[in-house]
Formats: structure tokens, C-alpha cells, sequence
């Protein structure tokens, strides 16, 4: 028998079945498991959002599940999955991608990012990076390389999703998933020929 903790979940490593590297780890709770088993899709158990998750659902990468186990304890489960795409919100193939002193120097680092235009211009230069160089496993060069027409649709899901955020004045989840539709607007610009700049032109124009 399974062993959820005190609040219901239990933690999930996933592993791609074909190169054995872990992608991730997240948690499950009785409902998203017995989704996954029902379905051979990932569902998880979102702790900041307070939600079922299902892995893809919004992004288009999915994870087909091939095999599931249960550690000795009967306390963790590993999921063997055949991936559509990365696994890491950040465009990753997996989300363990930095050493720890990478970690530990981002965590104590004094200066904290600049709450200005510098942040999307940070991010629009590395959305551009990965259109010009299409590193392989990049979620932004695969969005871009299946056209504009798919990436207007994922403009349209994202804003979907604010709207619900909203309307559940949960304020993580509202950040969460305007952060997603600024970063695919950022995609759209990119794949359009259109730099940020015109945009903070326009916004400038407006608060006169």
C-alpha cells in the first residue's frame, strides 16, 4: 500500500525510458495517479497552484507513461516516460541542469533581479539565442519551427488560463500564469520579426 504523506501526496521522480535521465521530480495525490494509470499520461499534483496537473496539457509536452514503480518504503514512485518534449519549464530537457555551487551562488547572490524592462530583455535575448541556434530539446525552437499559427494558439491558452487565475484570486497562480503568457508573447514577437522595444514604444505612447 502506498504511503501519501500527511498531506495527501507522494513524490515522483520521472525518468526518460530511453536515455535513463531524470527529468524531474513532482508529487502525486490519489486522484492524479489513478489518472495516469487510467490514461499512460503524467498527472501530477501542482502544490503552488492547488490543482491537478496534467503534464502537456498546456505546453504540448506530454509524458507517456511506459512504467511505474514503487521504491521499497512504498513512499516515492518512478515514472519511466516517453517524453514529447522537455521536461523543465525553462525550455530544459530536464530540470536538473545546474551544479550545486551554480545553485548555492544563485541563492546568495546580493543583487536581486531588476524589476524593470531589463528582465524581458533578458529573456527575449535568450528566446532569440535558441531561434537563431536551435539547440536540440529547446521547447522555444520547436515552438517557433511549427509557425505562428501555433504559437498564437498557445498565446490564446495562456491568456485562458490567466482569466481562470483571476477569477480564483489565488495570487501564486496569477503570477504563474501571467508569467507563461508575457514568456509565449516574448516567442510570438520573436517568430514575427518584432522587437520588444516597439512594444515598450506603444506602452509609452499610452501613458500620455
Amino acid at each position: 500500500m502506498l504511503r501519501f504523506d500527511r498531506d495527501g501526496l507522494i513524490p515522483t521522480i520521472v525518468q526518460d525510458q530511453q536515455t535513463r535521465q531524470v527529468l524531474m521530480v513532482a508529487y502525486m495525490n490519489q486522484e492524479s495517479l489513478r489518472r495516469t494509470v487510467e490514461s499512460g499520461d503524467a498527472w501530477f499534483w501542482s502544490r503552488s497552484r492547488q490543482q491537478l496537473w496534467h503534464k502537456g496539457g498546456t505546453s504540448g509536452n506530454f509524458q507517456h507513461v511506459t512504467n511505474l514503480s514503487v521504491d521499497c518504503d512504498a513512499d516515492a514512485i518512478l515514472l519511466e516516460v516517453n517524453p514529447d518534449g522537455p521536461a523543465c519549464h525553462t525550455g530544459a530537457v530536464s530540470c536538473f541542469f545546474q551544479s550545486l555551487e551554480e545553485a548555492e551562488a544563485a541563492e546568495t547572490e546580493s543583487e536581486p533581479a531588476p524589476l524593470n524592462g531589463a528582465v524581458i530583455d533578458g529573456l527575449a535575448a535568450v528566446i532569440a539565442q535558441r531561434h537563431r541556434d536551435k539547440p536540440e530539446g529547446s521547447y522555444v525552437a520547436e515552438l517557433i519551427e511549427q509557425g505562428v499559427d501555433r504559437i498564437a494558439k498557445k498565446v490564446g491558452e495562456e491568456a485562458t488560463e490567466v482569466v481562470i487565475a483571476a477569477k480564483n484570486a489565488a495570487h501564486d497562480e496569477i503570477v504563474w500564469e501571467v508569467a507563461d503568457l508575457w514568456f509565449h508573447s516574448l516567442v510570438l514577437l520573436e517568430a514575427c520579426g518584432v522587437p520588444p522595444t516597439d512594444v515598450y514604444a506603444e506602452l509609452d505612447r499610452r501613458k500620455r
